[in-house]
């Protein structure tokens, strides 16, 4: 049984709390780019993240991601600080995929066995062609250029890069805005599937009515000059 608005959104951290903010906010040149926000995510949540333009959504997910820091609030990772945690240690637990997927290496195949060489773990190629062939791209394409895929295919590896070794908090900042309705539909249902079978967290950035579909919570960002910045 998921907890109410209430009790994820009020400031104090409970006992399964995977990952918790309190009154995160982020400022530059006096200027509230977000304001304060309060949430917990648990294991095997999907919650979805929307709002308008300039309401701050990739900046709370950069601040979760360890790749900015806020000018105010705390996030906390199973109860501690992550200002405390090492950057790479946490980033193998909490993995963020960017809105414009941004490609290593030359090949496909460099990208998928990154995760693989900062772990010092020999790649499973067998494991990087099973996920090829679920996100409808051909196995043959490991050894594809990256200059070479379109923006869609993109997107869909640097999904893939994250899941080669399964986070406990995934971030996605609307990773299927290149993708057709058929691909779309078919990411969500991974996702999906992660979130029940895995018990990830996901917090995902969209504005997708399939993706609001499968999601069990939704929270409603407004701009800084629109009040309170938290809505059902």
């Amino acid at each position: 049984m998921y907890p109410s608005r209430s009790q994820r959104i009020s400031g104090v951290t409970t006992p399964t709390d995977l990952l918790h903010l309190h009154d995160v906010s982020f400022t530059r040149n006096n200027i509230p780019l977000l304001e304060p926000v309060s949430l917990s995510l648990e294991p095997g949540e999907f919650t979805l993240l929307t709002g308008p333009s300039g309401s701050g959504k990739s900046t709370l997910l950069k601040i979760i991601a360890s790749l900015q820091n806020p000018t105010g609030g705390k996030v906390y990772f199973n109860g501690e600080d992550i200002a405390q945690i090492k950057p790479e240690v946490y980033r193998q637990r909490v993995s963020y995929c960017f809105q414009t997927p941004s490609l290593f290496g030359e090949t496909v195949y460099d990208n998928l066995a990154l995760p693989y060489q900062i772990r010092n773990k020999k790649p499973d190629e067998e494991q990087m062609r099973n996920w090829l062939e679920r996100v409808k791209l051909s196995a043959d394409m490991l050894t594809k250029r990256t200059q070479e895929l379109s923006g869609g295919e993109k997107q869909r590896v640097a999904l893939l890069r994250n899941l080669q070794f399964m986070p406990d908090v995934l971030l996605l900042d609307e990773i299927t805005s290149a993708l057709d309705e058929e691909n779309k539909i078919n990411i969500n249902d991974i996702i999906a599937g992660l979130v029940e079978k895995e018990q990830i967290a996901v917090l995902w950035v969209s504005h997708d009515t399939n993706e609001i579909r499968h999601a069990k919570n939704v929270i409603t960002l407004t701009r800084h000059s629109q009040g309170s910045a938290v809505h059902e």
